[in-house]
């Protein structure tokens, strides 16, 4: 599995978000708790994961370290690749390439407007899963288990496990920041299914006072297996209501690199990451 398969995967998994109305900036008392998230992506039941990340939340924004393999070869360590300061307050995002100590800011609007292109162009697709993706209404496939929410579509099956929330506040923060994190992963490396099913989701789980601990996504290809590409995907996520020390030392690095990193355009930050996924 190619390092672009494996982004292909991160992207099959993850774009998935905004054609409702935002949620507010910041809720009150978004700043007066902390936690911790740990995640792993898994491949057609792999046992190695092809990425991992970690988010740290406190005083109302959010830091999001991910890992992807460090070549070209999926099975290759996995390294840093990308750190994202989610600001809700000042309305954007900080991405920072640590490779090429490069960054770019991506205001809020522009994560909005992307999610109302993407609602049209899917809407007015032939391919009647796209269509299903576009949305608005899932609540026809959305049913409760006793293991937490399934989402059922043409060819597809999202199914959520999840745990309580440290408040209500976190479950909305948590909320806000995946979908901002889907959005701007599908702005910053294009692909994969529209956003608006996952989006469902999230909605449900922050109605539970919910995050979760585990999501999996099945795909059956419409004309059979594709080689190379995965159909079934599984995301684990590990939460903690605490920070650590190393987590705390880990955000001061992480502003001395987005301080010291090159600003760089939109466009100029996504063909470097375009270049690196080659």
């Amino acid at each position: 599995m190619t390092r672009t398969v494996v982004w292909h995967a991160v992207l099959l998994f993850t774009i998935q978000l905004l054609a409702t109305p935002p949620l507010p900036v910041q809720a009150a008392g978004d700043a007066g708790w902390m936690m911790r998230v740990e995640s792993e992506l898994f491949v057609n039941g792999k046992s190695e994961p092809v990425a991992r990340s970690l988010t740290l939340f406190r005083n109302g924004v959010a830091w999001d370290f991910l890992e992807l393999p460090a070549a070209a070869d999926a099975g290759e360590e996995l390294q840093l690749s990308e750190i994202v300061l989610h600001d809700p307050a000042r309305e954007r995002m900080v991405v920072v390439d640590p490779v090429r100590n490069l960054k770019t800011t991506v205001e809020a609007v522009r994560l909005e407007r992307l999610g109302v292109s993407l609602a049209k162009w899917a809407r007015g697709a032939d391919d009647r899963l796209v269509r299903w993706a576009g949305g608005p209404d899932f609540d026809s496939g959305l049913e409760e288990t006793d293991a937490g929410f399934e989402l059922v579509g043409p060819r597809v099956k999202y199914a959520v496990a999840h745990t309580a929330a440290p408040s209500d506040d976190a479950a909305a923060a948590y909320r806000r920041f995946a979908d901002t994190a889907i959005l701007l992963r599908a702005l910053l490396h294009p692909g994969g299914l529209p956003p608006f099913p996952r989006l469902a989701l999230n909605r449900r789980l922050e109605a539970a006072r919910a995050i979760p601990t585990e999501v999996t996504l099945e795909i059956e290809p419409k004309f059979g297996p594709i080689q190379g590409r995965p159909d079934r995907l599984r995301c684990v996520h590990k939460s903690h209501p605490r920070l650590l020390s190393s987590d705390l030392q880990r955000i001061d690095d992480a502003e001395s690199q987005v301080a010291a990193a090159e600003p760089v355009e939109l466009a100029a930050f996504v063909e470097q990451a375009a270049a690196k996924v080659e």
